[in-house]
């Protein structure tokens, strides 16, 4: 009777305490079940660039906000490494795949693969040609171009000459931007002495060519500089020759350095692309993609082979009298950053 009892009384403790448990079913109550997880897998070039740092904590911010998870990884600009990284996130079944490419040609066979499985990729920057991705999201690169065309052409007017210091040629905005620069500079029959590609990017690359062919580089009045750390080192070498302020200098991404050099006078303007814009932008576009939802405001881009979507976003040219309102109002860069090697009287 007294074992009978017992069993009874062990019973209820049973009942008791699998009732009070929680239901692991219920809606936000638990940790989501994988098929309800936002995983983004993002590939970077590398971070040899100043900006992608930027680009990177915005993404990854704004996609947290809105429940993802962003996995990053850097190539460190190698084309082998970033397609094994594509490889591990389409293994591991990632929601959306996002790349700023190392090679707009090299990656199109596994970007398709990724797509065939069902994962949207998202050329971020830079378009992969060939490859029919899920959208391309960049800044108007045409229009990077003409601004840096237009400020040169400005101030040395007809028949001058000038150099080229360009990024590599595997990267397709190379060539975009200088669509768009030499668009600019069609009516002004302007002399290219030299000119130069920098692998993956590389600032040293620049400063080379010009210790190397600096008596062609002294007869130039202006230099086009694929982007602002490239230079800074075309602006170090002329600085070494007393030439900084003599040869009109460009670039873009409107880094610190680049201000600085700019209200000091030893760079001519730089074009400055809103990085946070787009960041933003692309994660909410990312996430979107990711739960299988339509994108809203694309056009369409022809990447070779398909008709893909496309976001674009207009870049500014940046100058001496309007880097106060564009760059340190718009909180881009503080204004003792901008000017912390520039006096009072100079300001």
């Amino acid at each position: 009777m007294r074992k009978r009892a017992l069993i009874a009384l062990l019973l209820v403790f049973v009942f008791l305490f699998t009732a009070c448990k929680p239901d692991t079913n219920k809606p936000g109550e638990n940790k989501p079940t994988n098929e309800d997880e936002c995983i983004i897998g993002m590939s970077f070039d590398s971070f040899v660039i100043e900006r992608w740092i930027r680009d990177r904590d915005v993404f990854v911010s704004t996609a947290n906000g809105l429940g993802a998870e962003v996995n990053v990884q850097s190539a460190n600009g190698d084309v082998q490494t970033q397609i094994s990284q594509i490889k591990y996130f389409i293994k591991s079944k990632v929601s959306a795949i996002v790349i700023v490419t190392v090679d707009s040609d090299a990656l199109a066979p596994v970007i398709e693969e990724a797509e065939s499985a069902g994962i949207p990729v998202v050329c971020y920057d830079r378009i992969v040609r060939n490859a029919g991705c899920s959208l391309y999201i960049s800044f108007n690169n045409e229009s990077v171009g003409k601004a840096m065309g237009n400020g040169i052409c400005n101030v040395i007017g007809k028949g001058a000459n000038i150099v080229k210091v360009m990024g590599p040629n595997t990267d397709y905005n190379v060539e975009q931007v200088m669509t768009g620069f030499d668009k600019a500079c069609k009516d002004y029959e302007l002399n290219v002495l030299a000119s130069c590609n920098c692998n993956d990017w590389k600032p040293e690359i620049a400063y080379e060519f010009i210790n190397s062919n600096i008596d062609t580089v002294k007869e130039a009045a202006a230099i086009m500089c694929g982007n602002d750390a490239l230079a800074g080192e075309v602006i170090h070498a002329l600085a070494e020759r007393g030439l900084s302020k003599k040869i009109y200098t460009v670039g873009q991404d409107a880094d610190v350095e680049a201000c600085q050099r700019i209200v000091e006078g030893t760079q001519l303007m730089t074009v400055y692309k809103p990085v946070e814009k787009l960041a933003v932008l692309a994660a909410e576009c990312t996430v979107k993609l990711a739960k299988k939802e339509a994108l809203e405001n694309t056009s369409k881009f022809n990447d070779g082979k398909h008709e893909i979507p496309y976001i674009a976003i207009e870049p500014v040219a940046v100058y001496k009298n309007n880097i106060d309102d564009i760059i340190i109002n718009s909180g881009f860069h503080r204004h003792d950053e901008v000017y912390m090697n520039v006096d009072n009287k100079q300001k």
